[in-house]
């Protein structure tokens, strides 16, 4: 009776302890407590990085059993938020989802709390974005030769709007008339939506958007794209050349996203995630779902991302001092 007793309670604990793996497994599994996991985007919601980490968020709740919520702290261009996200502990609990301002800011704004290559872990690259060059007829160009003959024949005289200083679009801006050596006049904004009413209206002649954005104002015939400041031709727009195949030799302004982890997060936490964001950008769901969005999924090893880092601190620093920026 006494041997049954034993091997009862053996079984018991054997039984509760399957019984609490199953419940906590997904969690332990990737080296995190039960607790919440926190997306911290740096941005207001309906922005690109609002969108994919809420896209993130929901399959990687799904899959891991585990809360997953998306938190915005908007303000200073990221800055906030990012600044946030780098002093979070190290457990895999807080994220930052963020865009390529990430790396621009540091040397936009005279005081970052930041060091996007020491104070944080890259996990993975999650999406690209295409930004298209775009005039208002009444310019009267229809190509990227006549815009740049155009801008040579009236120095200054020609404007171009961005959503406000230091923003990529004005950037990729500055970073054409230094290429192209002509000079446009930037007429900055707070936000998206009054430079978009007043390019479409003709009230500025030309801006660099989003590509998605782009297309439908120009199916309007309200603007006119000349190009996409892509690598190659974009899937949304495959008859829209890029700057390079225009004559403007280098030209590469895309917005790239991702998702990193506060410095000293250690690396099997990494990896997990990195694992699972890389599944989550293989369904064909998400990247429907980020297409329609204007966005193209990507993945690929943390290295990726950091490869893109090392690259564009230093290539959008060089633009910064050239056009003499600041943004604060």
């Amino acid at each position: 009776m006494e041997r049954d007793r034993r091997w009862l309670l053996r079984s018991g604990v054997a039984c509760a302890t399957a019984s609490l793996a199953g419940i906590v497994g997904p969690a332990a599994a990737q080296g995190l407590s039960d607790r919440t996991i926190m997306l911290l985007v740096p941005f207001t919601p309906g922005t690109g990085p609002d969108s994919l980490a809420r896209i993130l968020a929901e399959e990687v709740r799904q899959r891991w059993n585990q809360p997953v919520i998306v938190e915005n702290r908007a303000g200073a261009s990221g800055n906030i938020g990012t600044q946030a996200a780098a002093r979070a502990t190290p457990d895999g609990h807080t994220l930052l989802v963020t865009v390529n301002t990430f790396v621009m800011n540091v040397s936009l704004y005279r005081s970052v709390n930041y060091d996007p290559q020491k104070s944080f872990v890259p996990i993975a690259e999650v999406a690209i974005g295409a930004l298209a060059l775009a005039v208002h007829p009444l310019l009267g160009v229809s190509t990227l030769a006549g815009l740049i003959e155009a801008a040579r024949a009236k120095p200054g005289v020609i404007n171009y709007a961005s959503p406000g200083r230091g923003t990529p679009q004005h950037l990729a801006m500055e970073l054409f008339k230094l290429t192209s050596r002509i000079d446009l006049k930037h007429v900055p904004y707070t936000g998206s939506a009054g430079a978009l009413k007043d390019l479409a209206g003709g009230h500025v002649s030309a801006m660099f958007l989003p590509v998605h954005t782009a297309l439908p104002l120009a199916e309007s015939g309200q603007i006119r794209i000349l190009a996409v400041g892509s690598e190659r031709r974009v899937p949304q727009a495959p008859t829209v050349p890029t700057l390079a195949e225009s004559g403007v030799d280098g030209f590469d302004v895309d917005l790239w996203y991702g998702v990193l982890a506060p410095a000293e997060t250690p690396k099997a936490i990494v990896d997990r995630y990195n694992t699972v964001f890389n599944e989550i950008l293989a369904q064909p769901s998400v990247r429907s779902a980020l297409e329609k969005q204007g966005l193209v999924a990507r993945g690929g090893p943390p290295e990726q991302l950091a490869a893109l880092m090392a690259r564009d601190g230093p290539r959008w620093s060089k633009v910064v001092k050239d056009a003499d920026i600041t943004a604060d």
